[in-house]
């Protein structure tokens, strides 16, 4: 269940479908083959998802004898087959492999978990220790990592653009975070709403990457995806928090991500721009963040999280909504000092007003 009542899980991708897009266009049959079987691939789970949000999925079972506040992990091997979830190769608490992209799948959901723990005191992503599924080696030179509305799946990358999608640790939590949203306000993917879906999950992801890299607001990169990229791409990543519009431009194209509302994207692609106007949030995210520095999670993080879970947050939010009440969480759990000073000033600068 959501907060809302709405339980509406969605399928949700890391790489953007206009960057997919743009490979598939290319002359070049190393780039545009492996794009436009991701592509379809993604139709493909999107519809399922669909079917399955119509119908109506399973609940996923706790394990019998679960310790409360651990992580329950399972990866699975697909063994470059789409049938999910595939081969288990890995249990909770069992030696990793020699596979490292079964031992990076295993670790970042354990990052993931340790960081709403420890931070938010979230037990799992719907806060009750859900089990933490993933799949990995996902059909052939798979250009994507999604979460599905139940599991996550990482392809191995194409090799020639993108590397092995359980390389950048927030990935993993980014697509996490999208479960957490399910299973919180459930924002609607589309339009605004679907932006901050896609915004909270690159704040949670940063954040989860900062955790374990013990970095503090202003030593982290900010950047979502960053060692991703094959050497073939000159992008840094596939999004700035911190320079929204900046992550690339090259054969992936250029970086289509406003930092402002002065630049914002009206269009009818890619679910009313989630991917690209999500840069406006984002970006109100690191300038709170940076302004009060430290350790990121631990102020503008609680303001956020506070926002997404506290049931104010209607699930076809816009931005101007999920703005005025990440003031009053700051005023809330902070009071009147530099907390919201830090919340308001950033949405300011990205001309996002709070009523």
């Amino acid at each position: 269940m959501t907060t809302n009542g709405g339980f509406e899980p969605v399928f949700c991708t890391i790489v953007p479908p206009h960057v997919l897009d743009r490979l598939a266009q290319a002359d070049d049959p190393a780039l545009a083959g492996p794009a436009r079987r991701t592509l379809q691939r993604d139709a493909y789970e999107r519809t399922q998802r669909r079917l399955t949000t119509v119908v109506g999925a399973a609940p996923v079972a706790p394990l019998a004898g679960a310790e409360s506040g651990k992580p329950h992990r399972t990866i699975h091997d697909a063994r470059h087959r789409t049938a999910l979830p595939g081969a288990k190769v890995r249990g909770e608490g069992q030696e990793p492999g020699k596979d490292a992209t079964v031992n990076r799948a295993y670790a970042g959901l354990g990052a993931t978990f340790e960081l709403f723990l420890e931070a938010f005191s979230r037990d799992s992503i719907d806060g009750s220790g859900l089990p933490l599924i993933a799949t990995v080696h996902y059909d052939r030179d798979y250009n994507n990592a999604f979460w599905n509305g139940e599991q996550m799946v990482f392809g191995d990358g194409d090799g020639e653009i993108f590397l092995d999608f359980t390389i950048p640790v927030d990935v993993i939590g980014h697509e996490l975070a999208h479960g957490v949203t399910q299973y919180t306000a459930n924002l609607a993917y589309f339009g605004q709403s679907g932006a901050l879906n896609e915004s909270v999950s690159d704040v949670f992801g940063s954040l989860i990457k900062q955790y374990t890299l013990g970095q503090t607001a202003a030593d982290a990169d900010w950047l979502i995806g960053a060692g991703l990229l094959a050497p073939r791409v000159t992008g840094v990543a596939l999004r700035s928090m911190k320079e929204p519009g900046t992550a690339y431009d090259d054969v992936l194209g250029k970086d289509p991500q406003p930092a402002t509302m002065d630049d914002y994207v009206h269009t009818g692609r890619d679910n009313g721009g989630v991917h690209i106007n999500s840069g406006i949030p984002n970006h109100a995210f690191y300038l709170a963040a940076t302004a009060l520095g430290g350790n990121a999670w631990e102020r503008a993080g609680q303001v956020w999280y506070d926002v997404l879970t506290g049931g104010g947050l209607v699930e076809d939010a816009q931005f101007t909504d999920f703005a005025t009440l990440t003031v009053k969480a700051a005023r809330e759990r902070f009071g009147e000092g530099e907390e919201l000073l830090a919340v308001s000033k950033a949405w300011e600068r990205v001309g996002v007003p709070t009523l």
